[in-house]
């Protein structure tokens, strides 16, 4: 379950999309490192992603891993697996937090990334690397798989019903999608339609999106506000 929107200072940040993986591997004097990263609301979650990779790869020497979790990022955490200390967990865990999302409006780079957990299963080669040589491999095997994921912003927005005839509904969708609402769907009952819409958490955006729908239905329909969430863009709550 998402932490509470209400409780958060973010109004946004960026995690992996739904559904999908990063992976990567790279060898190092014959040590296998294979990197997972995996998108993770829960500390649950993310234990879950190292549990799996353990029976998976369980002639593997190391399962090291680390999580950020929450639209704050405030719940991070990460194990080096028997690997000496700070040589993996940390490395593992400053590749989620510090990588590069995106800029800010002043053009500065924005580092937002959470709700993600990343693993990375070693296979010794028989050659010890030494410390600086395990935080590089750590770190490296993280970042290469984040170079492949599929990142998307979350953001808090309000989320309304919106009552329509069934003759109208398709036709408000449709212009309300134009206008560059986010319409999470439509669903028809025996006496007419009901639209999800989910609006920045904006007073002036709702505002806008008020007005809008009092032109499209000739002030026949209200916006019915149902509560605040954490919404992918383009995508319904999940």
């Amino acid at each position: 379950m998402d932490p509470d929107p209400l409780l958060s200072r973010a109004t946004r940040y960026t995690t992996i999309a739904a559904g999908t993986e990063a992976v990567a591997e790279l060898e190092i004097k014959r040590s296998r490192f294979l990197a997972v990263v995996r998108r993770a609301g829960t500390e649950a979650e993310a234990r879950a992603l190292v549990d799996e990779l353990r029976r998976g790869f369980h002639d593997a020497r190391h399962h090291c891993s680390a999580f950020v979790l929450g639209p704050d990022r405030d719940l991070r955490r990460s194990s080096d697996d028997g690997e000496p200390a700070g040589t993996a967990g940390l490395p593992i865990l400053e590749a989620l937090t510090l990588r590069r999302t995106g800029t800010d409006a002043h053009g500065d780079d924005v580092a937002d990334l959470s709700d993600v957990a990343a693993v990375v299963v070693r296979w010794f080669g028989g050659t010890l690397l030494g410390a600086g040589g395990l935080v590089r491999a750590y770190s490296d095997a993280v970042s290469r798989a984040l170079d492949g994921a599929r990142l998307v912003p979350r953001q808090r927005q309000r989320l309304y019903r919106l009552p329509a005839s069934h003759a109208e509904a398709g036709r408000i969708e449709n212009e309300l999608r134009a206008a560059g609402t986010t319409v999470l769907g439509t669903d028809y009952g025996p006496e007419g339609a009901e639209l999800g819409l989910a609006l920045p958490d904006d007073d002036d955006a709702v505002a806008a999106a008020h007005a809008r729908v009092a032109s499209l239905t000739a002030g026949s329909a209200r916006l019915r506000p149902v509560g605040v969430d954490w919404v992918d863009a383009g995508a319904a709550p999940r």
